[in-house]
């Protein structure tokens, strides 16, 4: 016990936040210390770790035939065991020093509803990658603690956290989740539509980091109150050669529709599946709306205008979970009660 809480008091404990698009570490005693996509380049046939994280994302759909870039998380959870151990460790060794000496106690923050298998994985990778103990948290729970929600008082906190690979709806209570769903409405699904988009109307190739520039960039979920361009480069269907068009909000509006709507369907679900008393609290509390699918312009207009309850967008999306998987690690006693087996 004295040991953890000195090597805790020494900034050695992690929080990690290993999403399907990027991952965020945090230590006590800094704060957040990473934050770069959950990529990963290496080289065929010898499985040579060539670049991670920023570095590997600017390779892709730029590499030669022997070199290939990934990304080992998906939906939210390990698809790539031994490529995500890999990307682990060097993030890991990245923020902290002397691994040899000081085995880090890591808490990772994973999706609702993740099955015992995919638990394993997050275990196993976690100490395999230098950690000498691993405890997780769910998402929607790491958000509501990160944004500074009454998470252990008798009322209902609903959490939206629109990640990479899955959307999280959950109310939380009491310190427990009431209800969650989850759904794979997310930012992947989002650059999905608005490639298929271009290729469809444009007759224009665009990369996957190209569509997630235009959805940043001109991209939303309801009218805005001044209209917005983006001249968007590619290659063209049919010749072959670059080509470019100039788009609109209007335009990417429509091809965001899909995956949009399917959010605010699971957020209307989780609503009607929760009981009437913690619904009365989400009215008078507001819905906390997290992860970078937050920064969509105008999805929390959408979403209030939907179920008629104050959305509230947390002041920095993207490191939510993160910074509440660190004060969980912070104040673990506070807390202890949080963790999932």
């Amino acid at each position: 016990m004295f040991f953890n809480r000195l090597l805790g008091f020494l900034g050695k404990d992690l929080a990690m936040d290993l999403g399907t698009a990027n991952t965020l570490l945090y230590t006590p005693k800094q704060g957040i210390v990473l934050n770069e996509p959950s990529v990963v380049a290496y080289e065929t046939p010898s499985n040579r770790i060539i670049a991670v994280g920023a570095s590997a994302k600017e390779l892709v759909g730029r590499t030669p035939g022997n070199i290939v870039t990934v990304r080992p998380m998906k939906d939210g959870v390990i698809a790539d065991f031994d490529v995500t151990k890999a990307m682990i460790s060097y993030f890991i060794h990245k923020v902290i020093t002397g691994l040899k000496f000081v085995k880090p106690r890591m808490v990772i923050c994973v999706p609702t509803g993740i099955t015992a298998v995919e638990k394993r994985a997050v275990i196993e990778s976690g100490l395999d990658a230098g950690a000498r103990e691993v405890l997780m948290i769910e998402e929607p729970m790491a958000a509501a603690i990160g944004a500074g929600c009454p998470i252990h008082e008798p009322t209902g906190t609903m959490v939206v956290d629109i990640g990479g690979g899955t959307s999280e709806v959950a109310v939380i209570s009491m310190g427990a989740i009431a209800y969650a769903e989850s759904v794979r409405a997310a930012g992947d699904w989002m650059n999905a539509t608005v490639q298929r988009f271009f290729q469809e109307r444009h007759q224009l190739f665009i990369s996957e980091n190209m569509a997630e520039a235009v959805k940043i960039g001109i991209g939303s979920a309801y009218p805005l109150p001044e209209p917005l361009k983006m001249n968007v480069p590619g290659k063209d269907v049919i010749g072959g050669g670059p080509k470019s068009v100039v788009s609109t909000d209007e335009e990417i509006r429509q091809a965001l529709q899909e995956p949009v709507k399917t959010i605010v369907r699971a957020v209307r679900k989780a609503l009607e599946k929760t009981p009437p008393e913690l619904v009365v609290d989400v009215a008078r509390n507001g819905i906390l709306l997290a992860g970078g699918g937050a920064l969509l312009k105008g999805l929390d207009q959408l979403i209030q205008r939907n179920t008629n309850i104050r959305v509230n967008v947390d002041d920095d999306p993207l490191t939510t979970v993160v910074r509440g998987t660190g004060r969980s690690l912070e104040d673990m006693q506070r807390y202890k009660n949080v963790y999932i087996n």
